[in-house]
């Protein structure tokens, strides 16, 4: 029985080919903040700047840039500020695959092709491309040239396009502020003792009992000349000013 190898008639047919075909690669970028606000374990609860508390778990190993310093998730603490950046690459390419199949030629139907897969001895239809060539003792023969019953050898490449995606993501932060000092407590001076006063209940007062109505003043009398007072001046006065009066008159007849 004669084996006869199956390729395309290109360049490349030949080649042991992985992946080619031009990629073309789009690139997001998002970043996430929020205040660390609890911590157990590997997980830890963060809200966010647009006030949605979320819960993360973090893989092992995973790090964290903090003020510099290189943390892990135990070193979190309540109050720090974390900062997620992630980088999406997305890449849409075309896939370029090549295989060795050997088989059994079962029908010809130009241009498909129904062959026996000598691995695992199912039967299965391919289509077979315009300029195809088959080399066949030597010369280069297209599918019409196939024959039921002939084993071959064939290398098949196949090509798909595919969307790539992948991430990276980087956490940066800042340690949690210190707490504000503890307010100092006010304690106002004692006060000065004011001295100490004792304060005697005053005596009861007495009932007022009636009295008589006091008895009405005696009239005012006449003032009395002392026993020692008499009217002789009064009489030597008005003498005196008569005789006065006489020698007057004589000296004006004069």
């Amino acid at each position: 029985m004669t084996r006869y190898a199956i390729t395309r008639a290109l360049a490349w047919s030949f080649a042991i080919l992985a992946l080619a075909g031009m990629a073309i690669a789009q690139q997001t970028t998002q970043i996430e903040r929020g205040e660390v606000v609890y911590v157990n374990g590997n997980d830890f609860v963060v809200k966010m700047e647009n006030g949605e508390v979320r819960h993360f778990t973090a893989p092992p190993g995973a790090t964290a840039m903090v003020d510099g310093k290189q943390i892990t998730v135990a070193d979190l603490k309540p109050g720090m500020k974390l900062q997620r950046t992630t980088t999406t690459t997305t890449v849409n390419r075309t896939v370029r695959s090549v295989r060795t199949v050997q088989g059994t030629v079962w029908q010809v139907n130009a241009p498909y092709v129904i062959f026996t897969n000598a691995a695992d001895g199912k039967n299965r239809q391919v289509k077979v491309p315009d300029g195809t060539k088959f080399t066949i003792g030597g010369e280069q023969k297209t599918v019409f040239d196939l024959k039921k019953g002939m084993k071959f050898t064939a290398t098949v490449v196949t090509e798909a396009p595919e969307t790539v995606v992948s991430q990276q993501r980087s956490v940066t932060g800042a340690g949690a502020p210190p707490p504000p000092p503890a307010p100092i407590a006010y304690i106002p001076p004692p006060k000065p003792e004011a001295p100490l006063v004792i304060e005697e209940p005053a005596p009861a007062k007495p009932v007022a009992q009636a009295e008589a109505a006091p008895a009405p003043a005696p009239a005012a009398e006449p003032a009395k000349l002392p026993k020692t007072g008499t009217p002789l001046p009064l009489i030597g006065l008005l003498g005196f000013g008569m005789s006065a009066a006489g020698i007057a008159m004589r000296l004006f007849r004069r």
